[in-house]
Formats: structure tokens, sequence, C-alpha cells
């Protein structure tokens, strides 16, 4: 009986100690993607006067995708935007075509730090609203965040 009882003990050891890890599933490792445009997303930390801040930012990175940006929604989170990596960097002008809420568009140079802000833009308006230099990136945000987070020229965004 102590036989019976000694295995047990072992197989109740056996199952308790620690096993290798399973491999991770894809849907574990594959990266977030937004909802409404499948976008990738990715954190981008902006540092300001006021502390760091963390957007979560769709990634428009083919010419398809930076064509049609924000185009058409309607809405968009407080902590929530999109960037637009230029790959090569140049100097970057954007339109409020078929875009019917208003943003601050961040331009970024290639020191990541804010060029320029275009502040509060105007839905729908096919006015161009450009970087004053060479840009890395744009960052759009709702309209209003820049100026509450104290995204000003000098300001460091990483992705």
């Amino acid at each position: 009986m102590n036989r019976i009882v000694a295995l047990a003990l072992v197989a109740v050891l056996a199952a308790c100690s620690p096993q290798p890890a399973a491999e991770a599933s894809p849907v574990a490792q594959a990266p977030a993607t937004h909802p409404v445009s499948g976008l990738q997303v990715i954190p981008v930390t902006v540092t300001t006067a006021s502390g760091r801040h963390v957007i979560r930012a769709e990634v428009a990175a083919t010419s398809a995708e930076q064509a049609k940006g924000l185009m058409f929604r309607t809405e968009m989170g407080a902590n929530e935007g999109m960037i637009f990596p230029r790959n090569p960097p140049d100097v970057a002008s954007f339109w409020m075509k078929n875009t019917p809420m208003s943003l601050d568009i961040i331009f970024i140079g290639t020191d990541r730090k804010v060029i320029n802000v275009g502040a509060n833009t105007v839905p729908y308006s096919l006015d161009p609203v450009g970087a004053l230099d060479l840009t890395a990136a744009v960052l759009e945000l709702k309209a209003g965040r820049a100026a509450e987070l104290g995204i000003v020229p000098g300001s460091e965004i990483q992705w």
C-alpha cells in the first residue's frame, strides 16, 4: 500500500513541477490591429513639459493607407491617433478631404522632434496643411489633443 501512495505522490509532484512552455499561439504573437481600419496599432510616446504620454497609433505604412488616412472616420479616442512614417523623409503636406472630424496634424522631424502642429484642422477642407521642414513622420490626433498634452515644436516623439 505504501508503494501505491508513493507512486501517487510522485505523479502529483510531477504534475505540479514546471513544464516547458508551449509555443505561443499565433494570435498572442500577432500585433494589435485597429477594429475599424485593420491597421497595426503601436504605442507612440510623446514627451512634453507636462510628462510622457502614450498614444495608441494606427500605422499608415503603405502609400494606399497613407492616402486614405482617417478619411470617413467619425470618431477617435483621446489617446488614439494615426502615424504616417515618411520613407524617405520629405516635406509632408496633408489635407482634410473626406475627413469629417477635426484633427491636430503633428509634423515630426528626422530628429524625432515636433517641427510644427497644424491644430484644429477644418473638416473636409482641401487646403494643404504642411510641414515647415523635412518630415520623418506625421501624427494625427483628435483636434485639441496636442494643446491638451502640451505638444509643441521641440516635443519628442518616439515610435
